[in-house]
């Protein structure tokens, strides 16, 4: 598994990477019942540690199985003209792959849809919506760039698109809504002069000998106040042994400044209420920042460890696994290779096929594929898209 919502089943052995999960996870099962869970780099496929637990979120926002997808195949006919063979996103949903921009046509998976304002508390403590700006002209100008590429696109029949109407609040629905919440908007500074700038290049490179050498040279250089922030409880833990197990000092012409070892903190409050120069909390922040009034760096385990999960929420495949383990060009490639599959193990190359993916009596549809067969004349297809997963 490379990315969130993608799962693996290997006889005794689960692998899933939940959504909202900054890691996937491996299931160690016993006959039926869980014997351990643990947490897994999906690029090294090492473990890392054990969890006690894991949360499921469902994949997607919509439901997708046989009923959702008649549903969603007879909604399509009755909204669009044409013939929606020739559109690939419901050929795709035909075959049970819900493929990318599917979730513009959601309404069609639902007899009726909602807004955030549904989701809201009615009773109990008050809810506020904060914005930053003129919320109103912000709203007008979505609507008006929206309105635009609509009349731009609505023409294509192998790509109709739904109104924006069936899938956003236009401004006088938007504050209709919202008119029973208390509202509070932030006004923009206009001050143009930066407060917060980037992190520099901090990352952590463990085929080095000194892995934490940026680190080294960035405190040698003056006095600031360090914050690492991990994404759970479990890495905090994996951070605070790197550093320990370097057992490194920082240090200007041989004398130290102080330990690298970070000091643990519940929060990012309580490390600025102290005085220790080097934290470590547990805060899913998704960029650091340098904050030059304060002489303070927050750097996260993303910016730290840059092949971590996090690095990966953008869903390109090309930052879904080590570029140093990737094939640069099928050529590369020759039959009888041996391949190592991600979820699979060792096989050998056999070849580009292409093969037929449409329901019989159906419009073909080709895709190309990467051929291995493993022990006993085991095949398996790899489409070319997830080429990133074979090394």
């Amino acid at each position: 598994v490379m990315r969130p919502g993608e799962y693996s089943i290997r006889g005794g052995l689960i692998d899933l990477f939940p959504m909202g999960s900054s890691l996937p996870y491996r299931l160690d099962l016993f006959g039926d019942e869980i014997e351990q869970i643990r947490a897994f780099d999906p690029d090294t496929q090492r473990s890392l540690y054990p969890v006690k637990e894991v949360r499921l979120l469902p994949g997607h926002e919509f439901p997708f199985d046989d009923g959702s997808r008649t549903a969603f195949r007879g909604r399509w006919r009755e909204v669009f003209e044409g013939d929606p063979t020739r559109c690939s996103i419901y050929k795709d949903a035909n075959l049970g792959i819900p493929s990318a921009g599917i979730e513009s046509y959601l309404p069609l998976f639902f007899e009726e849809t909602c807004s955030v304002f549904d989701y809201f508390p009615r009773s109990g403590d008050p809810v506020w919506i904060i914005g930053i700006g003129n919320l109103e002209e912000a709203i007008k100008s979505f609507w008006k760039d929206t309105l635009s590429r609509y009349e731009f696109l609505k023409h294509d029949l192998d790509r109709p698109i739904l109104s924006p109407s069936e899938l956003f609040l236009d401004v006088d629905q938007f504050f209709s809504a919202a008119k029973p919440y208390a509202r509070l908007v932030l006004e923009k500074e206009t001050n143009d002069t930066p407060h917060f700038f980037a992190v520099p290049d901090l990352a952590v490179h463990r085929r080095d000998a000194d892995p934490i050498t940026r680190l080294r040279a960035l405190v040698a250089q003056e006095k600031v106040r360090l914050l690492i922030c991990s994404d759970s409880a479990g890495r905090k833990e994996s951070i605070r042994q790197l550093f320990e197990e370097s057992n490194a000092v920082a240090g200007q012409n041989g004398k130290p400044l102080y330990p690298l070892k970070p000091e643990g903190f519940e929060g990012i409050a309580d490390f600025m209420k102290s005085d220790s120069l080097f934290g470590l909390v547990t805060a899913q922040l998704f960029n650091g920042f340098t904050w030059p009034a304060e002489n303070l760096i927050v750097v996260t385990e993303a910016e730290l460890f840059t092949t971590t999960a996090r690095q990966r929420r953008k869903g390109k495949d090309s930052e879904s696994a080590d570029p140093d383990m990737l094939f640069k060009d099928l050529s590369e490639l020759k039959i009888g290779d041996p391949v190592v599959h991600s979820d699979h193990g060792i096989g050998r190359y056999q070849g580009l096929v292409l093969l037929n993916l449409a329901p019989p009596k159906e419009e073909p549809i080709f895709e190309e594929f990467l051929h291995l067969v493993y022990a006993n004349e085991a095949t398996l297809y790899v489409p070319v898209q997830q080429l990133q997963m074979v090394t």
